[in-house]
């Protein structure tokens, strides 16, 4: 018998080159708000499991929402960060998506091919 591994995948916008600070709170955000969105069970195993997560990069807002969208057929929870404005970015400026916790095998078939940010 195999066992699902979950995981969850960040994907943060290159495009608007945040601060690295910054960009670690978008990540904690889409974390955070991803995880909300999950089944209760896949919550409770991926916690077991460790929690595992990655941070990948996209090259723009139209590339975020082309995976938010693969996300969104494929059933996996997924929650877009927009940026409240005060610091960095323009108010209601979209910087991350969370993906999962989900499939792993899954989210690889989605976001296999990008980069480590």
């Amino acid at each position: 018998m195999t066992m699902t591994e979950y995981k969850q995948c960040i994907l943060v916008r290159e495009d608007l080159k945040l601060p690295k600070g910054k960009m670690c709170v978008q990540v904690a955000h889409a974390a955070i708000s991803a995880y909300e969105w999950a089944k209760p069970a896949v919550q409770e195993e991926w916690k077991r499991e460790g929690q595992k997560k990655i941070v990948l990069k996209v090259n723009s807002l139209q590339e975020l929402f082309r995976y938010k969208e693969e996300a969104r057929r494929m059933d996996i929870p997924t929650a877009l960060i927009q940026d409240a404005g005060l610091t960095t970015v323009p108010p209601g400026t979209i910087t991350a998506l969370g993906m999962g916790p989900a499939d792993a095998t899954t989210l690889d078939k989605i976001v296999g091919q990008l980069k480590l940010m």
